[in-house]
């Protein structure tokens, strides 16, 4: 990790767990789930917005009026709309995409659910991602949700990671290991 991505987690980090305890202590814990989708789909559908985040060419005035009048916009709750107003005053609003993905994880662990990182081939059947679902959720015992993505790369089978553990299933990866093992023979 490079140490502008291991700051910016930082960051992200201190501001989420500021943000969820106080939707935990306003009992808005639903406001923000709600809140956290808007904000990701926007930053996913919105380059003007991934712009006004990252680009050092707005001013700190520019950015906090823009982001105050986004909140009022997409109508965040209070607690959100202060801290995206406080992030652009500081002009940190670029640990967004951090800030985000932290909340989304403490929402999930709020739920008792984990989410499970999937790398596919090709993209998974409903059926197959519920089953996967459901064999995930027997071996760690906690609702899983799968965040799927698709790299033809590793040309077949699965990549799994929950938490700090991973299972390779790739045929990419078994033929890489193949190739180490044949180099250590000739």
């Amino acid at each position: 990790m490079s140490e502008t991505a291991g700051i910016s987690t930082g960051i992200a980090a201190r501001y989420a767990t500021a943000v969820f305890d106080l939707a935990k202590e306003g009992k808005a814990i639903k406001a923000l789930e709600s809140d956290v989708a808007a904000l990701d789909a926007a930053m996913e559908e919105s380059a003007d917005l991934r712009t006004l985040m990252t680009s050092p060419l707005y001013s700190r005035d520019e950015q906090s009026t823009a982001i105050t009048a986004i909140a009022k916009k997409m109508k965040l709750s209070d607690t959100t709309s202060n801290v995206l107003a406080l992030l652009a005053s500081k002009r940190r609003l670029f640990v967004m995409p951090h800030l985000i993905a932290v909340l989304k994880d403490r929402l999930a662990e709020e739920r008792g659910e984990v989410t499970a990182e999937v790398t596919t081939a090709k993209k998974l059947t409903k059926a197959q991602a519920d089953k996967l679902a459901k064999t995930l959720k027997d071996k760690v015992g906690k609702a899983v949700t799968i965040q799927e993505t698709v790299d033809e790369s590793i040309i077949g089978g699965l990549i799994v990671k929950v938490g700090s553990k991973m299972i390779d299933t790739s045929i990419a990866s078994k033929l890489n290991a193949l190739q180490n093992t044949m180099k250590e023979v000739g």
